[in-house]
């Protein structure tokens, strides 16, 4: 698809109030400013798609595939992600405030400095990613996993971790209160990094 193709297709969903559905977009480059609001998508496949420093609002994504895509620094809030997958994606930066995710996966994806707080996730999956610096603040979630993923710094403020299995992940430096670590489920390596919680030094 060329680049007037995708932003014609995009202006024309908005206008018309159309849903963009069962189509392949790919190979789509450097599209920055781009601002979309109130757009459905659904069994839409995105490879080699870069969308950066833009604004997608109210948008929503159903039984959708993403691969080798760039979001870095654009926002989805009040966005809705449903049954969806990301694979080798890049996040950096990129806003998903007060958003909604039911049955996603993102593997072997770059979130660095992203902020899901505020947002409703259901059956989501992190595996193998990097997730430095991220901000999941005061989430609600259920069925939530991360796997063998970089967290360093990460922060799960107001955002109970009880019952997940984090012992497969790099966890240096991660920001959480008491309360939300409370029943998580980590490794012997890791509580040397958690005891600062507790107020106390290691001798």
């Amino acid at each position: 698809m060329e680049h007037f193709e995708f932003i014609e297709l995009i202006n024309s969903a908005m206008e018309n109030d159309e849903k963009i559905e069962k189509i392949k977009i790919e190979n789509i480059e450097n599209i920055t400013g781009l601002d979309v609001i109130n757009i459905d998508f659904s069994q839409v496949e995105f490879d080699f798609v870069e969308i950066t420093d833009s604004n997608l609002e109210k948008v929503s994504f159903v039984n959708s595939v993403f691969n080798n895509c760039n979001f870095s620094n654009t926002t989805f809030e009040n966005a809705s992600f449903i049954r969806c997958k990301f694979n080798n994606c890049k996040f950096t930066g990129t806003v998903f405030l007060k958003s909604r995710f039911e049955t996603n996966e993102f593997l072997e994806s770059n979130l660095c400095y992203s902020n899901f707080s505020l947002s409703n996730m259901s059956n989501i999956k992190f595996d193998k990613s990097v997730m430095r610096n991220m901000y999941f603040e005061e989430n609600r979630h259920k069925k939530f996993e991360i796997i063998d993923s970089d967290l360093t710094q990460a922060s799960f403020i107001k955002t109970s971790l009880k019952d997940i299995d984090i012992s497969s992940n790099i966890i240096a430096g991660l920001i959480v209160g008491i309360e939300d670590i409370r029943g998580a489920k980590i490794s012997e390596l890791q509580a040397l990094d958690l005891v600062t919680l507790l107020g106390v030094k290691i001798k």
